[in-house]
């Protein structure tokens, strides 16, 4: 969240006026949770007595099944907690009213100032009640193709909601529902694009950048990495152990490289292809840090490995600085948004002569040049590298 509510404090209104602004007025705004917060100001100000609320979003997220964008009277902006894939398989979820709602429920309605031994049982409804509320009701959003979401309000008046109220909140759940897909689906278009492509490629593409064969000259240290006996390991291990392996070694060569502002453009079976743009003026030396600490979270997953019986893996990684072609080539109806050009054929033989020099981490001597007096560095010697007419002096780190 952004910014608090820009609600003037003298206003005052129906809930007509209230669909009105949802409808009208929140177009230049980005976030749900803004809207989400601002909502609730205005409907206590239209006369509706929430003192909570709550929309429970499910996300296409990899590490997120979902979000709960909560708001409680008093504050000006809302609190996002974000939900793992594990909860439904917990107490805090099962038999919760979120569940229900998922479950197919049209409104969960419960009254707090009863007593609870008549009401529904789950550990929301008591925190509720410990907290003064008297009424709680919640409905499904509907978003299209079938997504189902929820939203929950909650008062303190005695009795809970009268039917004015509950009409009053069901008459701005369309509204909320068509508001909050676009900007679910904005997100969700930047998030996917992150995901896959990597954030700056993300923010150029969302930005228009989709036309083949657009791209830009970027100079940069590219590097790239590929896990070694892969094929052996893929043949003789099961399917989910060698997912599992992969997704453990992309963790420990991928979280330092963004750590330290590197760019992720593609993983290639077991393999990676990173950036550092020297617009960042210490983009080689965050390199050579950044595979420091791949180094150490190898070691640490070698030893986790060892402690359970397997083998060791050992890694290959080829660095090289110059110009790269940065944009979009591929098909008329399929394209990649990468880099090319020699220097980046030159990381990748480098990465390949790992092997024969028996080194993990080689470095051409244009890119050696430039940490030299940072880091120490091994010369290896004058190799002959293919697809290049003259031998490459190389470094080990």
């Amino acid at each position: 969240m952004n910014a608090p509510p820009n609600i003037d404090s003298a206003a005052r209104g129906s809930d007509s006026d209230v669909v009105h602004w949802l409808t009208n007025e929140t177009r230049e705004e980005r976030f749900v949770d803004n809207i989400f917060a601002e909502l609730c100001v205005r409907l206590q100000r239209a006369g509706i007595p929430i003192k909570r609320a709550s929309l429970h979003l499910l996300i296409q997220h990899p590490q997120w099944l979902g979000a709960r964008i909560l708001w409680v009277d008093g504050i000006r902006e809302a609190t996002i907690t974000r939900v793992d894939y594990d909860v439904r398989q917990r107490s805090e979820y099962i038999g919760s009213p979120v569940a229900e709602i998922q479950d197919g429920a049209s409104e969960i309605r419960e009254n707090l100032e009863r007593d609870p031994a008549l009401g529904r049982k789950h550990g929301v409804y008591d925190e509720l009640r410990s907290k003064g509320l008297t009424d709680y009701v919640a409905w499904p959003m509907h978003h299209t193709l079938g997504k189902r979401h929820a939203v929950a309000f909650s008062t303190d008046r005695p009795g809970g909601f009268d039917d004015a109220h509950i009409a009053g909140l069901l008459r701005v759940m369309p509204i909320l529902s068509m508001v909050s897909e676009i900007r679910m689906k904005n997100r969700m278009a930047r998030t996917l694009l992150e995901t896959y492509v990597g954030a700056h490629a993300g923010e150029l593409i969302l930005a228009g950048a989709t036309r083949r064969g657009s791209g830009t000259t970027v100079r940069a240290a590219i590097m790239i990495c590929d896990l070694r006996d892969f094929t052996r390991i893929s043949d003789s291990w099961p399917r989910d152990d060698v997912i599992g392996l992969l997704n453990d070694y992309f963790d420990a060569m991928s979280e330092p490289i963004a750590r330290h502002g590197g760019e992720i453009l593609k993983f290639m079976g077991d393999g990676l292809l990173a950036i550092f743009p020297l617009s960042e003026p210490s983009a080689c030396a965050n390199l050579l840090h950044a595979v420091t600490e791949a180094r150490q979270a190898m070691a640490a997953l070698n030893a986790k490995s060892r402690e359970a019986g397997g083998a060791p893996l050992n890694f290959g990684i080829g660095v090289h600085v110059g110009d790269v072609m940065y944009g979009n080539i591929g098909s008329r109806t399929r394209l990649d948004f990468t880099v090319i050009g020699p220097a980046v054929n030159m990381a990748s033989r480098l990465e390949t002569l790992t092997k024969q020099v028996g080194r993990t981490v080689l470095l051409s001597r244009a890119f050696a040049d430039l940490v030299a007096s940072d880091f120490e560095l091994e010369r290896v010697g004058e190799f002959p590298v293919r697809g290049f007419s003259d031998p490459i002096e190389l470094f080990a780190y």
